[in-house]
């Protein structure tokens, strides 16, 4: 018989074993850039974007090959790949951030290397995957046409800040509004457990932010405070991650179904 500190450990251990999976890709993304900063030659014939790109490729391959991914999820995971990419584009033309070396690479457009799609699309896998693996149930989860609302305006600010007013913190309030009396229930190991879902949302994006800081260490893009050497990410980028993040959170939940949880299961 297993005592409640053994249970408590136990269960501690399967809920990181179970994030750490659902992070895969992810995690093999960052690998990636980390890996080739460190090790691969400058002067390779195969630019080093590139070959990100290729290993980016052939991840989503594998995904879907050993259906770690539903096709249900690829969809969803496609689609904020597109977002993502093009609003990409429109950053980088505007002067958000740079990759310094994508003049070398061949797989780019209009500035921006196609791994960077990769990227979000490795968020959006992240967020599908951890739904099916946690079996995630909800307590008043907000209507789904206004979290839909609310990510087409989170959307549209990104790219009508840079002429008109910023407004990023009405959209934190309706954010708030929305998911704050909801609760999320996750089962990491034989029962569900809760949390508040405004609460898990901000834990995800810190860590997004975390792993960006990875990404301008290994020099995959860099910021403007960047360009003569590295420093830690601004804080605001962290509400940019949160809101934008939302956006992939509707598109999951459009596929997924946020029911109530069992009553009988949780303790």
């Amino acid at each position: 018989m297993r005592g409640p500190v053994t249970l408590a450990l136990f269960e501690f251990l399967a809920f990181g074993i179970k994030q750490g999976w659902a992070c895969l890709f992810g995690a093999l993304m960052l690998g990636a850039l980390v890996a080739s900063f460190l090790f691969y030659p400058a002067d390779a014939a195969l630019a080093r974007y590139d070959v990100i790109t290729l290993a980016a490729i052939a991840i989503q391959a594998v995904m879907i090959a050993t259906r770690l991914e539903s096709w249900a999820e690829v969809r969803v995971i496609a689609v904020f790949h597109a977002v993502g990419t093009a609003m990409e584009i429109f950053k980088v033309a505007v002067g958000s951030w740079i990759y310094p070396e994508a003049g070398q690479a061949v797989l780019v457009i209009a500035g921006v290397p196609l791994f960077s799609g990769f990227m979000y699309a490795s968020v959006g896998s992240y967020l599908a995957r951890v739904w099916r693996l946690f079996d995630f149930r909800f307590d008043r989860f907000p209507p789904l046409w206004a979290q839909g609302l609310l990510a087409l305006a989170i959307y549209i600010n990104f790219f009508t800040h840079h002429y008109t007013l910023d407004v990023r913190l009405g959209l934190f309030a309706v954010s708030a509004l929305l998911y704050g009396p909801s609760i999320i229930w996750f089962r990491p190991d034989r029962a569900h457990r809760c949390m508040p879902l405004l609460l898990g949302l901000v834990l995800v994006a810190l860590f997004i932010w975390f792993a960006e800081n990875l990404g301008t260490y290994a020099r995959a893009w860099t910021y403007p405070g960047q360009h003569e050497g590295w420093t830690p990410v601004s804080l605001a980028k962290l509400g940019s991650w949160y809101l934008l993040m939302i956006i992939s959170f509707v598109l999951v939940a459009a596929v997924q179904r946020a029911g109530p949880p069992d009553r009988e299961e949780t303790p």
